[in-house]
């Protein structure tokens, strides 16, 4: 009998404005792994992704045990570029189907961030919600009622190491200051539901700024979002997909308006915060 398990991670948004490598939000699109026990290994795929062991949900699984006998079919709703979490649900999916099949109770969240090199989209692909990475360890807060993400997804990706390049090596007081106020603004309006308060949280100085020249019209339209009637807007991780923040009254209404804004350079998608993590079943 085929030992089977599927596996469905979301996406995520990591930063977050001032949270800078601490702070992600899970989002409801989703990375698809299907672990079949066939005998031969094989990668089945219709995605534009490595079909041979550098393909990194295989790589992540053989961490704990070896993909020698194992089929892993690969699907996602998830922009393969842009800042969206891909590499960091591709990992968690391999880690959480081995872990699943031969049942180790292994680290995942260590795992993980130890193979993507940093824990935030880890932690919110786990955990899904809002999470706070410090330490080595998670703390995730529920997302509040009624809060909603529209992603505006350009045609042209920036490679990470590019926008990591981007950042400088020290940075003034005056900006770590007013980032850790505005995060901790941040951090406190999605505890209480204070719209207020997450509206003023989002505004960041440490990468955005430096990173701005490499997606001008990203950036341009993260600016622009309060007066399009959303909170806010921050840059998805590393980039260039913009974050749009808004109530759910309003979303609809503002989609509008960035659809005719990204027309020809982006596209426009709703994606509400997903508030449940991985979740891995046997077939």
């Amino acid at each position: 009998m085929q030992r089977r398990r599927l596996v469905r991670v979301p996406a995520s948004s990591a930063n977050l404005g001032p949270g800078f490598d601490a702070f992600a939000a899970a989002l409801a699109l989703h990375v698809e792994l299907e672990v079949v026990e066939t005998g031969r290994f094989r990668v089945v795929t219709d995605l534009d992704i490595a079909r041979d062991r550098r393909n990194l949900c295989v790589r992540a699984f053989e961490t704990l045990h070896p993909a020698d006998r194992f089929e892993f079919r690969i699907r996602s709703e998830v922009p393969l570029a842009g800042g969206l979490g891909t590499s960091a649900a591709a990992l968690v999916a391999g880690v959480m189907a081995a872990d699943s099949l031969f049942e180790l109770d292994a680290d995942l969240l260590g795992l993980a961030a130890r193979l993507e090199g940093h824990p935030d989209n880890v932690a919110a692909a786990l955990l899904g919600g809002f999470v706070v990475c410090a330490d080595g360890q998670a703390t995730r807060l529920e997302m509040p009622e009624g809060l909603e993400a529209v992603l505006v997804v350009p045609v042209k990706s920036v490679r990470t190491a590019r926008a990591r390049a981007a950042l400088p090596r020290e940075i003034p007081m005056a900006d770590a200051v007013f980032n850790l106020a505005h995060a901790s603004l941040l951090a406190v309006g999605l505890a209480t539901g204070d719209l207020e308060l997450i509206a003023r949280g989002l505004a960041d100085r440490l990468h955005q700024p430096h990173r701005a020249h490499l997606y001008p019209q990203s950036a341009e339209l993260a600016g622009r979002a309060r007066g399009l009637g959303a909170l806010g807007a921050t840059i998805s991780g590393a980039g260039p997909t913009v974050l749009v923040w808004t109530h759910y009254e309003s979303t609809g209404a503002v989609m509008r308006r960035l659809e005719d804004i990204a027309d020809g350079w982006a596209v426009v998608r709703r994606a509400g915060f997903e508030p449940h993590g991985a979740d891995v079943r046997e077939l």
